[in-house]
C-alpha cells in the first residue's frame, strides 16, 4: 500500500536525496535514461529543507520508505539553483501574474514505476499542497527525457514554452489546479 503525504522529517528529505542520486542523469547509462527517464538537479539538504519549509514536498511512501517525490518550489527560490534560473526567467515572461507553484523535480523508485505513483504524487500535490494557495503547477523537462514528457502529458500538463539554456533544450509545461 502506497501512501501520499507531505515531507515532514529530515530522514524523509535524506531519502529524497538518495533516490535523486540514483536517478541523476550522470549516474545512468544512455539506455537507462532513454527507457526510465532521469533527474537533472542534485539538491543539498539545506536547500531541500528551505524549500520544504516554504511549501511542503509531496512524497509517496511504502511503509517507512520514500518511493517517490515531487518537490515544491515557490518563486522565492528563483535564484537559488543555477540550472533553474533560466526557467524562472522564462516563466516570469509568460505568466508573471499567475500564482503558481514550481514542481522542482519528480522521481519514482524504479521498483514502484508503472503503478500509478506519478499520478498519485500529482493528485496529492493538486488536492492538498496547492489547494486554495496556487492556481497552477509549472515545471520544466529536458526535451531528451521522453518518458517524463509523456508522463506529464498523461496527467494533463500543457506546453507553455520550449527554450534553450546552455547546451540543453527545455520544455516548460503547466497544469491548472
Amino acid at each position: 500500500m502506497i501512501s501520499y503525504t507531505k515531507a515532514t522529517s529530515v530522514d524523509e528529505l535524506k531519502q529524497i536525496m538518495e533516490l535523486q542520486k540514483i536517478n541523476l542523469f550522470e549516474n545512468l547509462s544512455e539506455e537507462e535514461r532513454k527507457e526510465q527517464g532521469f533527474v537533472t538537479v542534485k539538491h543539498t539538504l539545506e536547500i531541500l529543507q528551505a524549500m520544504n519549509n516554504a511549501c511542503p514536498h509531496t512524497i509517496a511512501k511504502h511503509e517507512e520508505k520514500v518511493v517517490g517525490f515531487a518537490l515544491s518550489m515557490t518563486k522565492d527560490f528563483a535564484g537559488e539553483i543555477d540550472v533553474l534560473k533560466p526557467m524562472f526567467a522564462e516563466i516570469s515572461k509568460i505568466v508573471a501574474d499567475e500564482n503558481y507553484l514550481v514542481m522542482g523535480q519528480i522521481c519514482i523508485d524504479k521498483n514502484y514505476r508503472k503503478q500509478g505513483v506519478f499520478k498519485g504524487l500529482y493528485h496529492f500535490m493538486k488536492s492538498d499542497i496547492c489547494k486554495n494557495s496556487y492556481s497552477s503547477i509549472i515545471t520544466e523537462i529536458d526535451i531528451k527525457n521522453e518518458r517524463s514528457l509523456n508522463a506529464h502529458q498523461s496527467v494533463g500538463f500543457e506546453l507553455l514554452k520550449d527554450f534553450t539554456a546552455g547546451d540543453k533544450n527545455w520544455r516548460i509545461v503547466w497544469l491548472k489546479v
